[in-house]
């Protein structure tokens, strides 16, 4: 386990929103925009036991629980996903897609990676897609996932942060031409939060 925090999930639907943030260690993807990729390495931080990781989550207040990573399902998240639910909190995902499901999920954010495989369990049950668009090449890769997604899937494109500047407004001319998709902003860095 990397980290845990409260603050506002900065990206996607439930942007602005007070969460408690679990952030698991370990990835195979290794994107080259990864924001968090001393999260990698799953052999350099120390496990956490399920209790008290869903005690501080009680104790932080909030009632949204975010598990992220790295990639987290490299883990099995059955039983921590069971005791948040039991301690009254919501569970949402944030994942490439690439690992086996676990884990009963209120709200789901798949985050497809090009070169990555996406296993097809995560197109049924996502309910948000996001693509990193960090040059032109993105939006076909965008239209590849879109065609995978349910009917009530959700479809985001967000800046890649390193050039945010360059490509925010070829995002916000393709939606005017594709109305399927919202623009995701990752409004904790613009904010200057966690």
């Amino acid at each position: 386990m990397v980290e845990c925090f409260a603050s506002l999930q900065g990206e996607g639907f439930h942007c602005g929103q007070a969460a408690w943030f679990v952030r698991l260690a370990g990835c195979r993807n290794a994107c080259a925009f990864c924001d968090t990729p001393q999260s990698w390495d799953m052999n350099a931080f120390a496990r956490r036991s399920e209790e008290d990781l869903v005690r501080e989550a009680v104790e932080s207040g909030c009632t949204n629980c975010v598990v992220t990573g790295g990639e987290p399902m490299l883990h099995n998240l059955d039983g921590l996903c069971r005791r948040l639910h039991e301690a009254g909190l919501r569970c949402w995902l944030e994942t490439s897609g690439s690992e086996p499901l676990s884990g009963e999920w209120d709200w789901i954010c798949l985050s497809p990676k090009k070169g990555v495989e996406v296993r097809e369990e995560y197109y049924r049950k996502a309910s948000e897609i996001k693509i990193v668009i960090g040059s032109d090449e993105d939006f076909s890769f965008a239209e590849e996932q879109a065609v995978r997604a349910g009917q009530d899937c959700l479809l985001y494109l967000q800046p890649e942060w390193s050039v945010s500047n360059a490509i925010t407004q070829k995002i916000t001319q393709y939606i005017l031409k594709q109305p399927k998709w919202r623009l995701s902003l990752q409004m904790h860095k613009f904010a200057g939060i966690a």
